[in-house]
């Protein structure tokens, strides 16, 4: 229970903007911070899905900016590091004609890094005659090594880097501290995931931004609470994914997989009156077992993240509305069985697309569940149990889709030449 509880105020972190953007100026603002100042240059080397998830999202507090070299650029002249992934919050947009001068006269030099964790970050720099370096892998604000001029100040073994990786979840006893513990040391947290994503998801309807898919949504049936569970899930992406100067609170790493994670089970609850402890323990379950899936799955992977948190939260839905904790886990694994398989190809506009898309068939999962008629162990990915399928699934997102996020990853850059290397 208690570990449950410590993973909750581990994870569910609020983050202003795009994660992987942000992770990279975070890395960029600490190694400002071991330099003591603005770095003279940067060399970014990162893996392939920090390129991927960055290449056409917003970077929040930069006027519309996108990619990797306004990223760090930004982070490292303006940046606050203690801020983790708020770090760009509040920044002094004076500075950024300055950041987009550096950028033009080649202060920011990126390159893929091969052979590393899908999420690896590694930032040198230099100012006057000091060097620095800092690597972040495994998950978006782990600092695993630092140095300055070629002294190391701080490293940790590969198994404190992955220590998020190693937490021994299971259904049952997710569902039993969601429904039995003292959640007292994790209210605040919810209670924070409650504020920021509804009113994100409440800017996405309101303003105009990406292709404003839940906006379309809401309107095409704007008295329809189920409709309104995927239309403020999606408007909370649209918003996200273009800039939006407004955080969320997270889960996996993700703002994406957090605001779809909770969001059905708020806008549920505050049409039928059940906000405070029942929201609280939907929450928590359906955040727990969202975490479950993408410890598996990886934090980054050509498996999209809409899928796991939208099957999640399909499960806390079940939760907060009293059904039986059989129902809660077929209806998991009913939307996982016909969701998997949708692939991650960055973050972007179209991620609320594949969020509404994902909700959509998850709540038909739920409502197989509901009749009696979900799918069967050895119906394709359908194991014996929603453990062994949730298991089934990490292990076709980490392995199975491997070459599929290379694939996904040359085709995004243009490279044609990786097909004569296959």
């Amino acid at each position: 229970m208690e570990d449950y509880s410590k993973i909750i105020k581990e994870e569910l972190i609020p983050a202003f903007g795009c994660t992987e953007p942000i992770a990279l100026a975070f890395a960029s603002a600490k190694v400002a911070e071991v330099l003591g100042g603005d770095p003279d240059y940067l060399d970014v080397k990162c893996s392939g899905n920090i390129i991927k998830n960055t290449k056409s999202v917003v970077v929040p507090g930069t006027d519309g900016q996108r990619g990797i070299k306004i990223s760090c650029t930004v982070g490292a002249i303006a940046g606050d590091a203690s801020k983790n992934l708020e770090v760009l919050s509040d920044i002094d947009k004076d500075k950024l004609p300055v950041a987009h001068e550096l950028i033009e006269k080649g202060y920011c030099k990126v390159s893929l890094k091969p052979g590393v964790e899908n999420l690896y970050i590694e930032i040198d720099a230099g100012r006057g005659e000091d060097t620095a370096k800092v690597i972040i892998a495994e998950s978006h604000t782990n600092i695993v090594y630092i140095e300055k001029n070629g002294v190391v100040l701080e490293e940790k073994a590969s198994e404190e880097a992955t220590k998020k990786e190693d937490y021994d979840y299971n259904f049952d006893d997710i569902y039993e501290y969601a429904s039995n513990a003292d959640l007292s040391d994790v209210i605040d947290i919810l209670e924070l995931q409650i504020q920021y994503n509804y009113e994100i998801a409440k800017e996405g309807l309101s303003g105009s931004y990406g292709s404003e898919i839940g906006k379309f949504l809401h309107e095409d049936r704007p008295d329809d609470v189920e409709r309104d569970m995927v239309a403020y899930a999606a408007a909370g992406s649209d918003a996200r994914m273009s800039g939006s100067e407004m955080p969320v609170v997270i889960n996996s790493g993700s703002g994406n997989q957090g605001i779809t994670v909770s969001l059905p089970i708020i806008v549920y609850a505050k049409a039928n009156d059940l906000m405070g402890e029942p929201l609280y323990r939907a929450l928590a379950f359906a955040n727990l077992i969202g975490l479950y899936m993408k410890q598996g799955i990886g934090r980054l992977s050509a498996y999209c993240g809409a899928v796991s948190a939208a099957s999640a939260a399909v499960a806390g839905l079940a939760f907060i509305k009293g059904e039986s904790k059989e129902i809660a886990a077929q209806a998991l694994v009913n939307s996982l069985a016909g969701n998997s398989g949708l692939i991650c190809d960055g973050a972007k506009a179209s991620c609320a697309l594949k969020i509404a898309s994902s909700l959509n068939n998850a709540l038909l999962g739920y409502k197989q569940a509901q009749s009696g008629l979900s799918f069967n162990a050895g119906d394709g990915i359908v194991m014996d149990n929603v453990d062994e399928t949730i298991k089934a699934v990490g292990r076709i997102a980490r392995y199975g889709m491997k070459t599929t996020d290379e694939v996904i990853l040359n085709e995004m850059i243009g490279n044609r030449d990786y097909i004569k290397e296959m």
